[in-house]
């Protein structure tokens, strides 16, 4: 017998698009949902892991998305924050249902870093109006709330 097999997460969360509308230096918080904010509430779960799927202790997630309409703040941070995961790489953000825009499904841009690692930039979709299935979420209404959970692997 060979070597002892590592287990796998599979390939790494595929690399999407940044846009035209990120933003350094948002605020760090773990609820972009916005005083007053019509939008569905959603919570959005997950772990960030590494390829062998140990898990990334406090790694960096930068979310910014739009309002339930389908706009983004260019001027100031609504809709966008940073947090760290936890110590087993878990992390969970409380928003809204992105609105939509012409042309896009609904999807939150993300920024995620293990300490010292590579920024992986993606977009997380909800809705299967043409995203990549690799980046969309599953959604469950539970509790009054949409919730969802994805998962990144890390390069």
């Amino acid at each position: 017998m060979g070597a002892s097999a590592q287990p796998s997460c599979g390939p790494p969360t595929p690399r999407d698009a940044e846009g035209p509308f990120y933003k350094p230096g948002a605020p760090k918080r773990s609820s972009l949902a916005e005083p007053g904010a019509k939008g569905e509430r959603l919570l959005l779960s997950g772990t960030v892991y590494t390829r062998d799927c140990k898990p990334v202790p406090h790694a960096l997630l930068d979310f910014w998305q739009t309002d339930e309409k389908g706009d983004y703040d260019n001027a100031g941070f609504r809709y966008r924050g940073q947090m760290l995961a936890d110590a087993s790489g878990r992390y969970r953000l409380e928003t809204v249902l992105p609105g939509e825009y012409p042309g896009r499904p609904r999807h939150i841009h993300v920024k995620v870093q293990a300490p010292g690692g590579r920024v992986l930039t993606t977009q997380i979709y909800f809705g299967n109006s043409g995203a990549p299935a690799k980046l969309t979420a599953k959604v469950a209404k539970r509790e009054g709330a949409l919730q969802a959970v994805f998962d990144f692997v890390l390069q």
